[in-house]
């Protein structure tokens, strides 16, 4: 199963979209929240690793990585609230609200994708 998301829920619960949503607003809000890393903090390599280079990368990373994901998961949010199903009165077939293609559309299938 995937990182990012939980089962399906049982009859009645909420849609595919709905949950795609609620997963990454729950990984921003908990980035947001996280303590900032620091280098004593994380496992990183001995300061007598023979890749000093390596050590800069790592402590890089994990100094950008709160901020980073939290963005990343905003974006995921904001597209998701973009492509959301949006049925017509008296039609039968639903279309995306923000791209008005057939639901579900090419975004959101790839959103699904990759988080699911």
């Amino acid at each position: 199963m995937s990182p990012f998301t939980t089962p399906a829920p049982r009859r009645g619960g909420l849609s595919e979209h709905a949950r795609l949503l609620r997963c990454v607003q729950g990984i921003r809000e908990r980035s947001v929240r996280a303590v900032p890393w620091a280098p004593d903090t994380v496992g990183l390599p001995d300061a007598g690793c023979d890749s000093a280079l390596a050590r800069i990368n790592d402590v890089a990373f994990y100094a950008n990585a709160r901020d980073e994901v939290a963005a990343l998961a905003g974006v995921c949010a904001d597209l998701l609230r973009l492509h959301r199903p949006e049925g017509r009165e008296g039609c039968d077939e639903h279309r995306c609200g923000g791209c008005r293609q057939t639901w579900p559309c090419p975004t959101f299938a790839e959103l699904a994708r990759l988080l699911g």
